[in-house]
């Protein structure tokens, strides 16, 4: 499950305590889950009393390396109550294409799900270059849900489905469905535009197609609507993964 900045950071910090209630309901179901978190540097902004996102890389390595602890924190807090530990797990997704560096994510991360533990991912901010300019974890995500073989991932955001076109636009409309292969050619999608995270329906887009090339099925939906996913109701737009042999 990947949850972006602007879901958890800022003004809805408050809401990582119905993301955690919502995790607790996966594992009482008997899911394993991996948490992909962004948030790192919108948690450290005004910590650091900056009035917006910095622009150049020292300073937003500085409000990561900040603001990581205390998200980390955050969390640890609302698993408490649920007596759920957490783990701190930061990659790159360099080292998701170094063959030692990704056996050994993914032995340590099979051995945390193996203890009972919540992986908590986030990228590496503090020494990424060119990814916390221009990455997003949603590519983070689908290479993590690769790494781990997982069934499905989960893509939270602030808007609630893939549309037509954006959906503050006249004329967009929900989709429901995604079929595997399908180039979604006549989708017009956006950029992020909440101001705290990176990533739009582009990244979230392309993330799916790398998951479900590994046969991973994707949902994207809002954070806020997932819980409602546990009670049946169905929500977001699902993505049908490769059928692999």
């Amino acid at each position: 499950m990947k949850v972006g900045s602007s879901s958890i950071s800022g003004p809805n910090s408050s809401k990582i305590a119905g993301l955690v209630d919502t995790l607790t309901e996966l594992y009482a179901s008997g899911c394993q889950v991996v948490l992909v978190s962004s948030g790192a540097i919108a948690t450290g902004i005004p910590i650091l009393k900056l009035e917006s996102r910095p622009d150049d890389l020292a300073t937003q390595q500085a409000a990561a390396a900040v603001g990581q602890s205390v998200l980390v924190h955050r969390y640890q807090e609302e698993l408490n109550r649920y007596n759920i530990v957490g783990a701190q797990v930061l990659l790159t997704a360099g080292d998701m294409l170094n063959a030692t560096h990704k056996s050994n994510a993914k032995q340590a991360m099979e051995r945390l799900l193996g203890l009972g533990v919540l992986p908590i991912v986030n990228e590496n901010d503090t020494v990424a270059t060119h990814e916390i300019r221009f990455g997003d974890n949603d590519h983070l995500a689908a290479l993590v849900a690769n790494l781990v073989e997982a069934d499905v991932l989960v893509l939270l955001s602030d808007t609630d489905a893939l549309y037509t076109k954006p959906p503050k636009l006249p004329g967009a409309e929900r989709i429901d469905v995604v079929e595997y292969g399908d180039t979604l050619a006549t989708v017009e999608t956006g950029e992020a535009g909440s101001g705290w995270g990176t990533g739009g329906a582009v990244t979230k887009v392309a993330a799916a197609r790398l998951a479900t090339e590994s046969g991973t099925g994707v949902l994207l939906t809002a954070t806020d609507q997932f819980s409602t996913l546990l009670a049946g109701e169905k929500i977001g737009t699902w993505f049908e993964p490769a059928q692999l042999s």
